[in-house]
């Protein structure tokens, strides 16, 4: 008999007061009873970890040795050691199941009859009650206590703060690091008064080899940026500063969206509540003085300069390290699309510049407006991409074709049927013989039905993609007449619409399309669609305003 055991605390300090130990001491002591031989490999622990997550690194290593046949057995102390929501506990019960584990509660020993099943999924359901009752009076305990001014919002304190070990969360035992203390106010003086940039402060700490907090490799623009407009530092500890959302960090369009599942974009300062007072390390003006020049630098950054014209604003892309590239401009007539991995490393937060060239971008915006021309001027290669991109269709004859066939089919069953009603009705068959051949011709009746609605659904889906195509014929056509006259402005509002990215590596560009397929998505731009899938990026993008994208491969 191979068993494995598994036990999981919630949090660090019952993982202090060591209940995980009590949990594994009780588990051996049932398994030696039961005369079971285990060893250390065969235990399975997660210290501090919430059961309402799947994500625990000690369930994970169970999983997996579940999956390769590992065990015969797996020991607990109760349901909710394995999980606090009864869905995950029915998931995982029904993963060890297939993997040929039998689960043993010490606590609530149980059975496969209905009854103790039914025991089962109520203890879970009251487990995931309960832990919903205990966080919403965690939340409102700790609400009443940062109004009350005895409880810090914190998990670390900020840099250039120290706070007592045995009560870090305790406003009175928070102390001032004087070393860090200086380290921000000449942070603060460069910014107001050396007129230095987020970047160059961050090149200025780095020259400087001064230690980036909590052991960072090195500092970063995001990390100044935080520092000089944390309010903290004026003395007021702030609660709801950040909101929780959707993760939409995206360096490049190229790269996956998100390093996590969640966001913490900064709330509005309406909504934030001060709960406490801390030493003060930069004085209240010059926090104010910060944020106004912040304000003023974004409004004009070289990112809103309209003085010069790039076709492909926004749009190009590094193939060799999947960063968006910017315009540059040196001389008249001279103008670049340059990869950020080619900017000083404290800008593009990598270790290496980028290889790639610089991109010439008056030849690159020619070379992708001609092959938008092309494109528009010749349809057929639009619709053929739109049917590859769909999965490809039945011709319409081959539809009419199968239909007849399953209604023949159908018709031919429904006749068989009778004529056994009618031999039984005349005593030429058994009652047990005419359910037995009547059965199977049911079940070959319903699985014609089941392929009918199947072929609908196939010519459902052949006219929409007809419908499309025909919409999107027209559309190039209402098109073509002005291409040739078009202002920049046109050009630039037809490339929107029609390109999501253009990707260009070492000597090859690859325009990436987006074609509407109803005169309602002509007006929609697919930027704003990106918006979609930055708020869940496993959502498919509704068929009708992106049918698929058409690729296209050139060298230059």
């Amino acid at each position: 008999m191979r068993v494995a055991m598994y036990a999981r605390v919630s949090t660090q300090r019952q993982a202090l007061t060591q209940t995980i130990d009590q949990q594994l001491d009780r588990l051996q002591e049932y398994s030696q009873r039961q005369g079971w031989i285990w060893d250390e490999v065969s235990i399975f622990r997660d210290d501090g970890y919430n059961g309402a997550s799947l994500r625990r690194p000690g369930l994970d290593r169970l999983r997996e040795q579940v999956r390769q046949f590992a065990f015969d057995r797996i020991v607990l102390t109760e349901p909710s050691r394995l999980a606090r929501k009864y869905v995950h506990q029915m998931l995982l019960l029904e993963e060890f199941e297939h993997g040929g584990c039998q689960v043993e509660f010490v606590d609530h020993p149980m059975s496969q009859n209905p009854h103790d099943q039914l025991l089962l999924q109520i203890r879970g359901a009251v487990a995931e009650y309960e832990r919903s009752l205990i966080t919403e009076r965690m939340r409102r305990g700790r609400w009443q206590k940062y109004q009350a001014g005895g409880l810090l919002p914190w998990t670390h304190p900020p840099y250039g703060y120290r706070v007592d070990p045995t009560h870090p969360r305790d406003p009175a035992c928070v102390w001032v690091e004087p070393d860090e203390a200086a380290v921000i106010a000449e942070m603060v003086n460069w910014y107001l008064h050396e007129d230095l940039s987020l970047r160059g402060i961050t090149k200025r700490l780095i020259a400087l080899r001064i230690p980036p907090p909590r052991g960072h490799w090195r500092w970063n623009q995001s990390t100044v940026r935080g520092i000089l407009t944390n309010p903290v530092y004026a003395g007021t500890v702030f609660l709801g500063r950040y909101q929780r959302t959707p993760a939409k960090h995206r360096q490049s369009p190229l790269a996956p969206i998100g390093r996590g599942f969640w966001g913490h974009p900064l709330a509005d300062s309406s909504e934030w509540v001060a709960v406490a007072q801390v030493p003060v390390i930069v004085r209240q003006e010059h926090v104010e003085q910060v944020q106004a020049r912040l304000a003023h630098n974004q409004q004009f950054a070289r990112r809103n300069n309209t003085a010069h014209e790039y076709l492909l604003r926004a749009l190009v892309s590094c193939g060799t390290c999947h960063l968006a590239c910017i315009g540059r401009s040196s001389h008249p007539g001279y103008a670049y699309s340059i990869c950020r991995g080619k900017s000083h490393t404290v800008a593009s937060c990598r270790e290496e510049k980028c290889p790639s060239r610089f991109i010439p971008a008056p030849q690159l915006d020619e070379l992708v407006w001609q092959d938008l021309c092309e494109v528009l001027t010749h349809p057929e290669s639009i619709a053929q991409a739109l049917q590859r991109a769909q999965g490809g269709c039945w011709l319409p004859q081959e539809l009419q074709a199968r239909r007849e066939r399953l209604r023949q089919a159908r018709v031919s069953l429904q006749h068989q049927m009778e004529r056994l009603t009618d031999a039984y009705l005349a005593d030429v068959l058994h009652l047990e013989e005419y359910k037995h051949r009547y059965q199977e011709r049911e079940e070959r009746l319903q699985g014609i039905a089941e392929q009918v609605r199947q072929l609908e659904a196939h010519v459902g889906h052949h006219d929409a993609l007809a419908a499309q195509v025909q919409s999107i014929e027209a559309f190039c056509q209402r098109v073509q007449l002005g291409l040739a006259e078009a202002t920049f402005e046109q050009k630039r509002q037809l490339i929107e619409l029609l390109i999501d990215r253009v990707v260009v590596t070492d000597g090859e560009v690859e325009i990436r399309y987006v074609i509407p397929t109803s005169p309602s998505s002509e007006q929609l731009h697919f930027c704003y669609l990106r918006l979609g899938y930055f708020d869940d990026p496993t959502a498919a993008i509704p068929c009708n305003p992106l049918p698929g994208l058409l690729v296209g491969m050139y060298g230059h």
